[in-house]
C-alpha cells in the first residue's frame, strides 16, 4: 500500500539528496569544460530541472498558504540569492582579465558584459552567431548563457502562477492542477520549437534559446505540482527507491554516451527525454530520500559540493580560461586538479563572504534599502565596465602586414 502523502508537493520541505544532485550537476559541468567528460554539459540541464522544481514548489506553497503569489517578494528573494555572487564574479573577472588576460579576451569580455548584466547573454550569443561548441574558450562569460535562461524564466513563470492564483481567488490551494497543465503544455511547445529550429550546422540557437530550453524548467515545475506528487506517492517508498535507481542508471548511461552537437538525436527529443528522466528522478527522491540513490547523492561530499554549486558554476569558467596550459605549465589531469581546486576555493569564499551574508544576515538587503543597494551595485558595475580600457583592434596579435621577406 502506498505511503500516505501530503496534498502539498514535496518541494516545500528540504530534501537533502537534491543538494547532492546539484553537486552531481556542477561536477559534470566542471569535467566537461576541463575536457574530461564529453557528456558533462548535461549537468546544466539537470540544474534547469532542479530550478523549475524548487521554485515552483515554493510558489505553490505560498499560493496555498496565502491564496496569492507575492511577485515583488519572490523577485527580492531571487535577487538576494543570485545577484550578489554574479556581480562579484563579473567585476572580479573583468579585473583579472584586464590584469592577466590577452587583449582579445578582454575585448570580448567587455563586449559581452552589458548583455550579462541585462541577463540576455544567451540571446546576444545567438544573435551574433557565436557558436557555443567551438568558440567558448575565447569568452570568459560564455557559460553565463544558462544563468540568463534561468533569470528569464524567473521573470516569466511566477506571473503565470500569479495569474492562475488570482483567477482562483482565495482558493490558492487549488491551482496545482492548472499549473500542471500549463507546465506540461509549455514543455511540449518548447520541445516542438527545438525540433523546428534545429539546424544542420550549428545547434547554438536551440541549445541556448530560452524558448527551446524552457521544457527542462517546465518539466521540473510539473513535478512540483500535487498531481505529480500523488502519482509518485502511488509507487510507495520502496517503488520510488527502485525507480530512482533505474532512472539514475539511465541518466548516467546517457551522460556517458552524449557528445554535444555530435549527438544528432540530442536536439530531436534527447534533451527532452533527459529532462523528463531528471524530473522523475527528483520526484522519486522526494518520495524516497532514504533509498539507495538518495543515500549516495545525499552523502556529505556531493551535498557540500551542491551547497556551493552556484558560485562554483559562476567562477569555474573564468578560472579555466585564465589558467591556460601555457600559463600553468601543466596539462592533463594535473591542470584539471589545479583549476578545480582554485574554482572550489573561489566558490567557498564567495558563499561565505558574499552570498550567505547578503541572503541571511544583511537587513539592508530587504525592502527599499535593498532596491537602492541593487541599483548602486549595478551602477558600480557599469562604471567599472566603462573604466576598463578597450584594447586596440589587433592588440596582442601578430600584424601580418609587417612581415617581410627579410625575416
Amino acid at each position: 500500500m502506498p505511503a500516505p502523502t501530503s496534498p502539498h508537493p514535496p518541494a516545500r520541505r528540504h530534501i537533502a539528496p537534491l543538494d547532492g544532485l546539484r553537486g552531481v550537476a556542477v561536477l559534470g559541468v566542471l569535467l566537461f569544460h576541463a575536457g574530461r567528460f564529453d557528456g558533462g554539459f548535461l549537468g546544466v540541464d539537470l540544474f534547469f530541472v532542479l530550478s523549475g522544481f524548487l521554485i515552483t514548489g515554493l510558489l505553490l506553497a505560498e499560493a496555498a498558504r496565502d491564496g496569492r503569489v507575492d511577485l515583488l517578494a519572490f523577485w527580492g528573494r531571487r535577487a538576494r540569492r543570485l545577484l550578489p555572487a554574479l556581480a562579484v564574479t563579473v567585476a572580479g573577472t573583468l579585473l583579472l582579465v584586464w590584469a592577466f588576460g590577452s587583449a582579445t579576451l578582454l575585448r570580448l569580455g567587455l563586449d559581452d558584459t552589458p548583455w550579462v548584466l541585462g541577463n540576455l547573454a544567451n540571446w546576444h550569443y545567438i544573435a551574433d552567431q557565436i557558436g557555443y561548441w567551438d568558440s567558448a574558450d575565447t569568452r570568459v562569460f560564455s557559460h553565463l548563457w544558462s544563468i540568463a535562461v534561468e533569470e528569464q524564466f524567473y521573470l516569466v513563470w511566477p506571473p503565470v502562477l500569479w495569474l492562475i492564483a488570482f483567477g482562483r481567488g482565495r482558493k490558492g490551494s487549488g491551482i496545482d492542477g492548472w499549473v500542471a497543465v500549463v507546465a506540461a503544455v509549455g514543455a511540449l511547445v518548447s520541445l516542438a520549437l527545438m525540433i523546428a529550429f534545429t539546424g544542420p550546422v550549428d545547434t547554438t540557437r536551440v541549445y541556448e534559446g530560452t524558448d527551446t530550453r524552457a521544457f527542462s524548467l517546465l518539466l521540473g515545475a510539473l513535478m512540483a505540482t500535487a498531481p505529480a506528487t500523488r502519482l509518485m506517492a502511488r509507487l510507495g517508498s520502496r517503488g520510488a527507491s527502485w525507480a530512482a535507481l533505474v532512472l539514475a542508471c539511465g541518466i548516467a548511461a546517457y551522460w556517458t554516451m552524449a557528445d554535444g552537437q555530435n549527438s544528432p538525436d540530442l536536439f530531436r527529443g534527447g534533451l527532452f527525454l533527459h529532462a523528463l528522466a531528471a524530473a522523475l528522478l527528483i520526484g522519486c527522491l522526494a518520495q524516497a530520500p532514504g533509498g539507495a540513490v538518495g543515500r549516495v547523492v545525499g552523502g556529505a561530499p556531493l551535498r557540500r559540493l551542491g551547497t556551493v554549486s552556484y558560485s562554483l558554476y559562476l567562477w569555474h569558467w573564468p578560472v579555466y580560461v585564465l589558467l591556460s596550459e601555457e600559463r600553468l605549465g601543466r596539462t592533463g589531469w594535473a591542470r584539471t586538479a589545479i583549476i578545480v581546486a582554485v574554482s572550489v576555493a573561489a566558490a567557498v569564499l564567495s558563499k561565505h563572504l558574499v552570498e550567505d551574508p547578503v541572503r541571511f544576515r544583511a537587513r539592508w538587503a530587504h525592502g527599499r534599502s535593498g532596491a537602492v543597494a541593487l541599483v548602486a551595485a549595478f551602477a558600480a558595475l557599469v562604471a567599472l565596465w566603462a573604466a576598463v580600457p578597450v584594447p586596440r583592434a589587433g592588440a596582442g596579435s601578430v600584424d601580418v602586414t609587417q612581415l617581410t621577406a627579410d625575416d
